[in-house]
């Protein structure tokens, strides 16, 4: 029943972005169709199939064993700051970000990412007739955090118009970066966030080739040399380190801020009318967890972390989310977690305005107009990420 409502959910979910459609006519309906069908092959392979099963472990368990690595890192600066029997959120997930960020840095500057991710989207060009820099951008977002996407394709963005810059914003903002993945891994299930960061890649430009058709483009040339401005391997290695350091203060400064936050809010609510502010969410949240295909007993529960989420942040509702995990059935704790793993956020509007500003002062102002709508398609995307793996599940 509950792969039925999910069916169900997906349908409705591209009903209405059909309907928000800014140019119906237009619509890439072979481009859609084939991204649905690879995403559906991803999923079943990945879930479904042995040989699924054993690149799932390998990744999770490569990552894990990688970042032991960066543990070594840590340990050397805090010495027995750190219980070994014990957890610090910033020492234990937030440093990790650094050693991370710096391995992203290496392999973009040595070209290694930069080149997969030019082949890949490419062939997701050649196949859905997308454009090459719109396919470019969804994998490369898989990589890279809302304002380093944009590095990359920056010499492109003087010839958008406002459709392929909703896309390309859209889809910065439903991804994640690689560099905090493995911070994610230390809360949810790894296997959620291998899926997600890949899956959120198509439901992109799924959700985005509904709502903001773009003609098939002229010849587009990838120049991969823009990915990285690193000028030797160890300026790499310096930029990369900095990098993380500076996402982990600003992430620890936000969580301190919106889990103070939202402890007032719930002091406050809770005293004048007997609810609280993650309580209240989850019931405004629960039908949209229903059509998800999480379980009517838990839908409550997941609304309220889907609602927090865009709120505040990932973080903040993975932390929230992470005690409640071995209370509940594996298609809620499957859904949640692959929809939580986006920027998709009331804060990233600002962030995603700030980065095309930094690149492009006019774009900027054609991308601030649509921030709302940016959000709404975001977390249409996570939707659709978390409801197709909740099918598999």
């Amino acid at each position: 029943m509950s792969v039925f409502i999910g069916i169900v959910g997906i349908l409705l979910l591209l009903g209405v972005c059909y309907l928000l459609s800014n140019d119906k006519k237009n619509i890439n309906f072979r481009a859609i169709i084939v991204l649905i069908l690879v995403q559906l092959a991803v999923t079943i392979v990945m879930f479904k199939t042995t040989f699924g099963n054993m690149i799932v472990e390998a990744i999770s368990n490569g990552v894990s064993h990688v970042l032991t690595y960066g543990h070594e890192g840590i340990s050397f600066i805090l010495g027995d700051l750190v219980p070994a029997d014990g957890s610090i959120f910033f020492f234990n997930v937030l440093l990790l970000i650094i050693f991370t960020s710096t391995l992203l840095s290496i392999l973009t500057y040595i070209r290694i990412l930069p080149m997969a991710i030019k082949y890949i989207g490419g062939a997701l060009a050649k196949i859905t007739g997308l454009s090459k820099v719109l396919t470019f951008n969804s994998v490369n977002s898989i990589f890279f955090g809302q304002s380093e996407a944009f590095l990359a394709i920056k010499s492109h963005l003087d010839k958008m118009n406002r459709n392929k810059l909703f896309v390309v914003s859209t889809v910065a903002m439903a991804s994640v970066s690689a560099s905090i993945m493995g911070s994610y891994m230390t809360m949810i299930p790894p296997q959620y966030v291998l899926v997600a960061m890949l899956l959120n890649a198509l439901s992109g430009l799924i959700i985005t080739t509904f709502m903001a058709p773009t003609k098939e483009a002229e010849e587009e040339v990838i120049n991969i040399k823009d990915a990285s401005n690193s000028k030797s391997l160890f300026e790499a290695i310096s930029a990369g380190a900095l990098d993380g350091g500076r996402i982990a203060l600003i992430v620890a400064a936000m969580l301190v801020a919106y889990v103070g936050l939202i402890a007032l809010v719930d002091g406050l609510l809770v005293a004048v009318i007997g609810l609280s502010f993650t309580q209240l969410l989850g019931y405004i949240f629960s039908p949209i967890a229903f059509i998800m295909g999480v379980p009517s007993n838990e839908i409550t529960t997941a609304g309220a972390i889907m609602g927090t989420k865009l709120a505040t942040n990932e973080f903040v509702a993975m932390l929230e989310f992470q005690p409640l995990i071995p209370g509940l059935s594996a298609k809620t704790v499957a859904i949640v977690s692959s929809f939580l793993v986006s920027f998709a956020n009331f804060s990233s509007i600002g962030i995603i305005s700030g980065s095309i500003q930094a690149l492009n002062g006019e774009k900027a102002k054609i991308v601030a107009t649509f921030g709302l709508k940016m959000l709404l398609a975001a977390t249409f995307v996570s939707i659709l990420t978390a409801t197709v793996v909740g099918l598999f599940v």
